[in-house]
């Protein structure tokens, strides 16, 4: 595993090994169907041991910089680039939307507490940010 910086990723180095750089994937999911996404990550290949945010949300920013927050839950965990094909297939052959599904470079992650990540065209925002903990960020608890 390397900590030198990848082009990629400018503002942080990259980990990377054998199968590519090493990224978190995030995956928001609706309550109801936390069971059926952890069946189907148990699927995958390779081992998973998820991080699951109950108290997540997802805020959506509009052009004139207004917000609009909803509650959500957030499975996220660990894997290689090489692997994000496999992980997309999974998750497609269940039922899951792909807007559902967010990669941030691991170290990116680590050191941010929220991603943010650009609308697709014609969405009516022009970023959703995807907040992990909006309970205890307003607590101000770690």
């Amino acid at each position: 595993m390397s900590v030198w910086p990848s082009a990629s990723s400018p503002h942080f180095p990259a980990l990377c090994g054998s199968e590519g750089e090493l990224v978190s994937i995030s995956v928001i999911v609706e309550p109801r169907d936390l069971e059926d996404l952890l069946e189907s990550l148990a699927l995958l290949d390779f081992p998973i041991n998820p991080q699951i945010y109950h108290d997540a949300s997802l805020v959506y920013v509009s052009g004139d910089g207004s917000q609009v927050s909803q509650p959500a839950t957030i499975v996220e965990f660990p894997a290689y680039a090489a692997r994000l094909p496999n992980v997309r297939a999974v998750l497609e052959s269940r039922g899951l939307k792909a807007g559902a599904v967010s990669v941030n470079p691991m170290l990116a992650e680590i050191h941010s507490g929220e991603h943010i990540e650009p609308a697709p065209a014609g969405a009516a925002h022009i970023c959703r940010i995807l907040r992990k903990r909006t309970t205890v960020a307003a607590e101000g608890k770690y």
